[in-house]
């Protein structure tokens, strides 16, 4: 099973789904703290994908430990898989990070990433995704990425 298209449930779909925090982070472009989300440290290879709508965002392959405390990603599986916007809250500027179809925050991205791998650090929030581990890539309908993700030596 292929999954080829993914929609944004409704509103009350989501409050149904969602934890308190994963709803804060999604839809209020809030962050989780530091050290606290459930990926930060996952090391396991698989994909992660947007918790509301499951869109493939990331894959293990491209994760590293940036030590800033959050998930850190040096690219999306494919650039249409996000949306880069100007945010200027909090006294700072920076570029937000939201899921293309399901609009949903994920967090930001900074060019303090690995220079061997583009540059870009993705930071984002776990409270966001949704992590499939490579054995359930197939029938949770992500197969088609498998061959894209490097297995551990």
């Amino acid at each position: 099973m292929q999954k080829s298209s993914y929609e944004k449930p409704s509103l009350e779909e989501i409050k149904k789904k969602l934890t308190p925090e994963e709803y804060y982070v999604t839809h209020n472009s809030g962050t989780e703290k530091a050290f606290t989300g459930k990926y930060w440290n996952n090391k396991e290879p698989g994909i992660y994908v947007d918790i509301v709508t499951g869109e493939p965002l990331f894959l293990s392959s491209d994760k590293f430990d940036s030590g800033c405390g959050w998930p850190s990603f040096s690219k999306p599986i494919e650039a249409s898989a996000v949306t880069n916007h100007l945010d200027s809250s909090h006294g700072m500027l920076r570029t937000e990070v939201r899921s293309k179809i399901g609009n949903s925050h994920l967090g930001h991205v900074f060019p303090d990433g690995p220079r061997d791998k583009g540059g870009l650090r993705y930071c984002i929030n776990s409270a966001a995704l949704r992590f499939i581990p490579l054995e359930d890539m197939e029938k949770e309908g992500y197969g088609q990425y498998i061959d894209l993700i490097k297995k551990p030596q």
